[in-house]
């Protein structure tokens, strides 16, 4: 029933509504595709039946895209079961000095970074077990970009979270954020976590929801509270690094191993 919902009702908007956190614009299948009560070819079969699939549908090629993403995963996990055993994908990663700050990653864990779109995704997984995809990566990014702290530590706590935590998903999904993983991201894009609300949030609705003592901020400040008033009393923190200066040093990190 999810999944005909999904065909019917969200599929022709899936490519402009699944990257918005505050827009039920995903299909939420993944905890079903986990446990085994969905499977990739029901998805598939659904997908192709009586030519209903167009190869210049949009949304339906955004979603073909990502089941295939999950499959490359399992494969991945498969050809390379190093990567299911703590180990980065691209073995020289693994000379990366990743910081010791588990204040810092408390702070994540629990949603108080300072980081009004980070702290909202961790708090909505929090309380529900799940959270947006969007969101997923920029939480993930900003652990082991921004703070510099190993990956694996955010991959377990995820996994531990999520009610459609799955390893391989989990892991390639990880990897690609911290840059050691196949086909994973270059080391040097690193998402801006205040540009990615902005865009992908621009009214707030969603960190509002999630992180609601600033609900009473405007469309503006609410992605970043302190930028022109850093004496502003919030209860809320400040954050707990500088997104440039953090961006550099990651940067540098990388350029070491």
């Amino acid at each position: 029933e999810l999944l005909d919902d999904f065909i019917e009702e969200k599929m022709a908007h899936y490519k402009t509504e699944r990257d918005l956190p505050a827009v039920d614009g995903t299909s939420r299948l993944s905890p079903y595709l986990n446990i085994g009560i969905l499977s990739i070819r029901q998805c598939m079969q659904i997908l192709f039946k009586d030519g209903y699939f167009q190869i210049d549908d949009i949304g339906q090629q955004t979603w073909l895209d990502e089941l295939l993403w999950r499959e490359f995963y399992l494969h991945t996990l498969f050809d390379f079961p190093r990567v299911s055993r703590h180990r980065p994908f691209k073995e020289n990663t693994d000379n990366i000095q990743w910081r010791n700050a588990p204040e810092d990653l408390a702070a994540w864990q629990q949603g108080h970074t300072g980081i009004p779109i980070v702290d909202a995704g961790m708090r909505q997984m929090q309380a529900t077990g799940w959270m947006h995809n969007r969101v997923r990566m920029i939480t993930a990014m900003f652990l082991c970009k921004n703070l510099l702290i190993d990956w694996r530590l955010g991959e377990s706590w995820f996994m531990q979270q999520l009610i459609d935590g799955d390893l391989a998903a989990n892991n390639g999904g990880w990897q690609w954020c911290a840059s050691t993983g196949m086909d994973a991201v270059p080391y040097f894009r690193i998402f801006n976590p205040v540009s990615q609300s902005q865009k992908f949030d621009p009214n707030g609705d969603y960190i509002r929801r999630w992180v609601p003592e600033l609900g009473h901020l405007d469309t503006k400040s609410i992605h970043e509270p302190y930028a022109k008033n850093p004496d502003l009393e919030l209860d809320y923190p400040k954050p707990i690094v500088d997104l440039k200066a953090s961006r550099v040093r990651a940067i540098e990190a990388f350029k070491q191993i």
